[in-house]
């Protein structure tokens, strides 16, 4: 049982997933946590991985680090997206092994679905049809890193488990014009152009894609859950078991935003999978449902963006 004054470790905890994990286990009173920013340790880097956990010794492992990012940056870096996430998972996950970690949490992703997927989606649909092409290399990395828990579990008896988050968003996420995903996207640009007066906002795609996203909070706090009540190898979905166009989404960011101008959808541009909401029953079983409305968590991204915008030198 996670005590605490145990020692659990946040990898990644700079992110959106990581930043809200640690501020999750703080309001709970977890008061040993372990972080190291990139610049004290490549997770890439095998021996600066393994002298960390020989060092260190975490009890518990939360592994949030990887490379993430949407559609343009998974079809422009696919190298670095399957390179960088199999060689922090590999590190990470052996060495949890190899200094007796207590229990890990894995956090894979929804993109590791089939793109032609029946909706919802159920966890045993894993690997029944082809990856969405966009972000095949960072899908083929996550499921690896899904596989290599359920072996070291199978072989030497490791309690590490896997969680698939739906898209997710919140403080701290990556706001860059390039690599960011959905909601983080398009509220920088609805803030610049209102900003810059402009007359509408170009959007990727036709709108008609529908996404479910999570507030970070939420997830973090379905993760400790999870660290705390599941044990199982079988994977696990956290969503909020509803879902929204891209449009839809873009309207509610227009909104919290108060952006005056027109949204313009570019047809040229790919507009991924169709669909990806999951099916999160098992989680209901198990007693966790999500708390934050997607217009309040908007709401609060937003404002920690505008709050943080000139940190993060975006347009203000």
């Amino acid at each position: 049982m996670m005590k605490k004054d145990s020692r659990i470790y946040v990898a990644g905890h700079g992110g959106l997933v990581g930043s809200a994990l640690e501020r999750i286990l703080k309001i709970n009173g977890f008061s040993n946590i372990l972080v190291r920013t990139r610049k004290e340790i490549d997770l890439r880097d095998e021996n600066a991985t393994a002298e960390f956990f020989e060092k260190e010794k975490p009890e518990y492992v939360f592994m949030a680090a990887a490379k993430v990012g949407g559609i343009y940056a998974n079809m422009t870096y696919p190298a670095e997206f399957i390179y960088d996430n199999l060689q922090i998972q590999n590190n990470i996950i052996h060495n949890s092994w190899k200094n007796k970690v207590k229990k890990l949490l894995f956090l894979g992703s929804s993109c590791i679905y089939p793109r032609e997927c029946p909706q919802p989606i159920k966890e045993e649909y894993l690997l029944t049809g082809k990856f969405e092409p966009t972000n095949e290399p960072f899908a083929i990395a996550k499921v690896a890193g899904i596989k290599m828990c359920q072996a070291y579990r199978k072989q030497y008896g490791a309690n590490f488990i896997s969680v698939i988050p739906t898209n997710t968003y919140g403080p701290n996420d990556n706001f860059d014009s390039v690599d960011s995903h959905l909601v983080a996207a398009l509220i920088r640009k609805f803030n610049e152009s209102k900003v810059q007066n402009k007359e509408f906002v170009s959007i990727w795609g036709s709108g008609k894609p529908r996404r479910e996203i999570i507030y970070a909070d939420d997830l973090a706090e379905a993760c400790l859950f999870l660290m705390v009540n599941y044990n199982s190898p079988d994977i696990i979905n956290i969503g909020m078991g509803q879902d929204n166009s891209v449009g839809e989404i873009a309207e509610k960011i227009k909104d919290v935003s108060e952006y005056r101008g027109k949204i313009l959808y570019d047809h040229s541009k790919p507009d991924g999978m169709m669909r990806k909401l999951l099916d999160v029953s098992k989680m209901s079983a198990l007693g966790w449902k999500a708390k934050t409305p997607v217009e309040e968590g908007l709401r609060k991204t937003y404002k920690w963006f505008f709050d943080n915008v000139r940190k993060i030198n975006c347009a203000l």
